[in-house]
């Protein structure tokens, strides 16, 4: 008798950034594989930063994607002045954080009431939520909005900012030109805590997962900018030695590398960052976490919305914060002259850590370059996810299988590019 096989496909989905596909193969009603299968085009960002001056990367990397440019604005200056031995000046490292901040809220914002809430609500996407759910789609909008207008003032635009530079940026804001944009962000903090009651009593699968988490850290704050490396198991290790425990290897079914830590599965992202971070979480995101029944770590990753969302009410309370304490930096930029030698570079994008590392010759030009995007670091455990979530489902049929599949990769919003097609997913049980 010839086995039985099911085949599950999704032609395309929405709701996700990229274009990919998902195999899963069952035998003997056992889950023997799960692929990932990234298959865009390589877009060769490392290779065309070699050769140029070493003051191009923050520009070039930020097209690597419309929706976090900070990020990997951020991760290329840091890296760079890294390489050339500049320290720039606390203000312009608090400028950065209120940049990142704009950041942060309006790339969790959309995560939350379009890509992913549809999930939660029964709707397949936004515009669906939106009829039914009105007021709660004109708050993450108002969220959103509030986000890119951060980028736009302290980074001239909200798409690839143009007011960043090596060393700082072009131009500084006077204290009093932030005064409006501090009466924005109070009115966002009760959207955003809106937000985090909405979706605390979500109807979550029960499930936790014992990947070893990787984010940044800092003695005193929650990291955003910059920080050392930690990780919740093992010890902390100095960011010139990313890549010694941090390793990528090509997979067939990928045109993304994958990442593995000293070896082995990991995580990065929102859990990672709460779960390792939560104790310095300000006073207003502190109690929305512990209202939302946030412990001191979250292992669950269909609860990532409410961290993402516990995070928004963070970004809103710190950007509050650095605007309050704000004062005009003595000069907008620090040079940083070219020299020989090797930078690394690290930030907290919205999905989490991005490392940059650049080689830098006597002649000021980029000799290597090395970008490790969150996605590309969290695919082994996505994968890892899928097999145990189909595993313990075979009793359910291919439409609920299916849906159960999507549910668990957008939990981890993955950027693949910055196109909205996603998924095929193909499961052949035999």
């Amino acid at each position: 008798m010839n086995p039985e096989v099911r085949t599950l496909s999704v032609g395309a989905l929405a709701r996700v950034e990229g274009e990919g596909a998902l195999h899963v193969t069952l035998r003997d009603g056992a889950v023997v594989g799960t692929q990932l299968n990234i298959y865009e085009p390589p877009r060769f960002f490392e290779a065309f930063l070699r050769g140029r001056a070493h003051t191009e990367p923050p520009d070039l990397t930020a097209r690597v994607c419309g929706i976090c440019p900070v990020a990997y604005q951020v991760s290329a200056c840091n890296a760079i002045e890294d390489a050339c031995g500049v320290t720039v000046d606390p203000e312009i490292v608090q400028l950065r954080r209120l940049l990142y901040c704009g950041e942060w809220i309006h790339s969790h914002a959309l995560h939350i009431f379009l890509l992913h809430l549809p999930d939660f609500l029964g709707h397949p996407d936004g515009i669906s939520l939106a009829r039914e759910h009105p007021e709660l789609v004109e708050r993450g909008l108002s969220l959103k909005k509030t986000g890119n207008r951060i980028m736009e003032q302290i980074g001239g635009r909200a798409i690839h900012p143009v007011n960043v530079r090596l060393g700082g940026f072009y131009s500084a804001p006077k204290p009093g030109d932030l005064k409006s944009l501090a009466a924005l962000l109070r009115k966002s903090l009760d959207d955003a805590l809106y937000t985090v009651r909405e979706v605390a009593d979500l109807d979550c699968p029960d499930v936790v997962f014992d990947h070893e988490f990787l984010a940044l850290g800092t003695a005193d704050a929650y990291p955003i900018e910059s920080g050392a490396i930690v990780r919740s198991a093992g010890p902390s290790f100095p960011l010139a030695d990313f890549t010694t425990h941090v390793g990528e290897a090509q997979v067939p079914h990928s045109t993304a590398l994958h990442a593995a830590l000293d070896d082995g599965r990991y995580l990065t992202g929102p859990l990672a960052r709460y779960s390792l971070n939560s104790a310095h979480l300000p006073p207003i995101a502190r109690e929305a976490a512990t209202s939302a029944g946030l412990g001191a770590q979250c292992r669950n990753p269909f609860r990532s919305i409410v961290v993402r969302a516990v995070e928004v009410v963070f970004a809103i309370e710190e950007a509050l914060r650095i605007i309050a304490e704000y004062q005009e930096p003595p000069r907008p930029f620090v040079e940083v002259p070219a020299r020989a030698g090797v930078g690394h570079g690290v930030s907290e994008a919205p999905r989490g850590l991005l490392y940059h590392r650049y080689e830098i010759g006597h002649d000021g030009l980029v000799r290597t370059a090395t970008l490790i995007p969150p996605t590309a670091q969290n695919q082994a455990a996505i994968e890892h996810e899928l097999a145990v979530l189909v595993a313990a489902n075979l009793d359910r049929d291919d439409a609920e299988l299916t849906q159960l599949c999507e549910r668990a990769i957008r939990n981890h919003d993955p950027c693949i590019s910055c196109a909205t097609h996603f998924l095929t997913l193909t499961l052949d049980r035999g």
